[in-house]
């Protein structure tokens, strides 16, 4: 199934998205998660891709395994970083010989201990060209990223969407936000989106906050504010995990019920590969 066949059905379009687990046992608690949330219907899941194709065979046979024996739709990240084209090829030939229907290009974060995104040599430096070259030569769905808070690598919020534009005008069909905590982001984001003429389904992505120190650090990686209102509940209860998952689920349902009731065509849910925070919210 092609995702971009759900935005046509005239509801809001759900998903989870899961990264490769490193050990057996975290294997093991994935496909828990993977079962408790199967049972919400999901209209798909997405697995996430290691820096420098630090995943890229986990990636691959996890979303075969979600599709084939699952029976979930699963969608594949990939990223430019480490790749030559052919590599690249060769991964986008097994996902479609797997079976596979729809890919989340990405330029990707560079690997750990290394400052700056550097292009591959005889690879892609940006989503855009990435996105161009799958276009050209296989039959994909493709997702694309989008931050209502501008990439960090940005200079600009208007050099962030003309570069999104470029992206969509490359061939994708639609799009998931970086995380971000205030509904008010996305809709304006959404609004000046429009107004350049990008037309695709924009589905806002949702972090449920389950640890205070670890939001703190993702926020401050992907440039996410934190509201001051949140902070505010969050801080007297930081060191009290059962504390902070209520804060959070609050909070996200809060959210979330805004941005549907605003005409969000979706959620996806950043879900950590854990589905208590994820269940409650959904």
């Amino acid at each position: 199934m092609r995702i971009i066949d759900c935005f046509r059905r005239g509801r809001p379009v759900f998903s989870f998205e899961f990264f490769p687990p490193k050990s057996e046992e975290a294997v093991r608690e994935l496909y828990r998660t993977i079962a408790e949330l199967r049972e919400l219907g999901p209209d798909y899941v997405s697995v996430t891709y290691g820096a420098g194709g630090s995943t890229r065979t986990l990636t691959v046979d996890l979303v075969t395994r979600i599709k084939r024996e699952i029976g979930i739709e699963a969608m594949a990240h990939l990223t430019c970083v480490g790749h030559h084209r052919d590599e690249i090829a060769a991964i986008l030939d097994q996902l479609a010989a797997a079976g596979i229907e729809n890919v989340l290009p990405l330029r990707g974060d560079p690997p750990r201990g290394e400052a700056h995104f550097v292009r591959p040599e005889g690879g892609f430096g940006y989503a855009s060209e990435l996105v161009a070259f799958i276009r050209e030569h296989w039959d994909f769905c493709l997702a694309g990223a989008c931050y209502p808070e501008g990439h960090q690598e940005c200079p600009d919020p208007e050099t962030d969407l003309r570069n999104l534009k470029r992206k969509v005008d490359a061939g994708v069909d639609f799009l998931i936000t970086q995380l971000f905590f205030e509904p008010h982001l996305y809709f304006d984001f959404v609004r000046r989106a429009r107004a350049i003429g990008i037309d695709r389904p924009i589905v806002p992505g949702i972090w449920t906050i389950t640890n205070v120190n670890q939001i703190e650090r993702i926020s401050a990686m992907c440039g996410a504010s934190i509201p001051a209102a949140l902070r505010e509940r969050l801080e007297p209860v930081r060191d009290d995990p059962e504390a902070v998952l209520r804060v959070g689920v609050d909070w996200a349902v809060a959210q979330c019920q805004a941005l549907l009731d605003g005409g969000a065509p979706g959620i996806h849910f950043y879900t950590l590969n854990r589905s208590l925070a994820t269940r409650e919210v959904f």
